[in-house]
């Protein structure tokens, strides 16, 4: 029932924000083109490092990700932002053991805690999409990377709103936690239902029979 409400909710929101589209498109297309800024692209000739948000679950989920963005290269994915939960000691202790600039560390309020029921999650996800998505917009990156708990839901919603209201192109990467071995995490059926994530990846073939438009590449982190 919880799952039902929540998906009622973003499709509701979505539905709101395609008009919304359609409104700002029509604005803008009223704008010539010679006066749209177009130096944010390039960069002396060069495409310019992807802006990268990068969203720590809890426990393995953070393990996961930190593993994941261990081997893509800084100077194309810059400057990195984190979003941590606010309760997440473990996640914030090791983001802080990396020397990461704190002001690229943003705090945000868990969607779920663990054991919490779906259905009080639900208002609990309400609340932490209205402290976080501004947020997210705000660090307005390029991509945007997730792993599967509860604290990604915000951000996600946020680079729909950022695609479906700007011309700027949020690219969101889904990365399932290697202990998903025969269901995909709540946040995962989400985006798959809703094609959220641009790139999907799961760790286990049997997924990935069940999920066609997933991407399999064995192991990943």
């Amino acid at each position: 029932m919880a799952l039902d409400l929540l998906q009622t909710f973003l499709a509701s929101l979505v539905i709101a924000l395609y008009l919304m589209r359609f409104f700002y498109l029509k604005l803008k297309a009223k704008t010539p083109f010679s006066l749209r800024d177009e130096s944010s692209v390039y960069e002396s000739g060069a495409i310019r490092p992807k802006r990268t948000l990068i969203v720590l679950g809890s426990g393995g989920h953070t393990t996961e990700m930190l593993r994941l963005i261990d081997v893509l290269p800084i100077e194309t994915y810059s400057p990195r932002y984190y979003f941590v939960a606010n309760t997440d000691k473990m996640s914030i202790k090791k983001i802080n053991h990396r020397s990461v600039d704190p002001k690229y560390i943003k705090l945000i309020p868990r969607s779920r805690e663990v054991g919490q029921s779906y259905l009080s999650s639900v208002f609990s996800t309400i609340i932490a999409c209205i402290y976080t998505v501004p947020l997210a917009l705000w660090v307005n990156p390029d991509l945007l990377l997730v792993n599967g708990p509860g604290t990604c839901l915000p951000a996600c919603l946020a680079a729909v709103i950022a695609n479906l209201i700007t011309l700027n192109r949020v690219t969101v990467v889904f990365v399932e936690s290697i202990c998903r071995t025969e269901s995909l995490s709540l946040l995962g059926k989400i985006l798959y239902k809703f094609n959220i994530a641009d790139l999907f990846f799961v760790q286990w073939e049997k997924l990935k029979q069940m999920y066609p438009n997933s991407i399999f590449l064995g192991r990943i982190v």
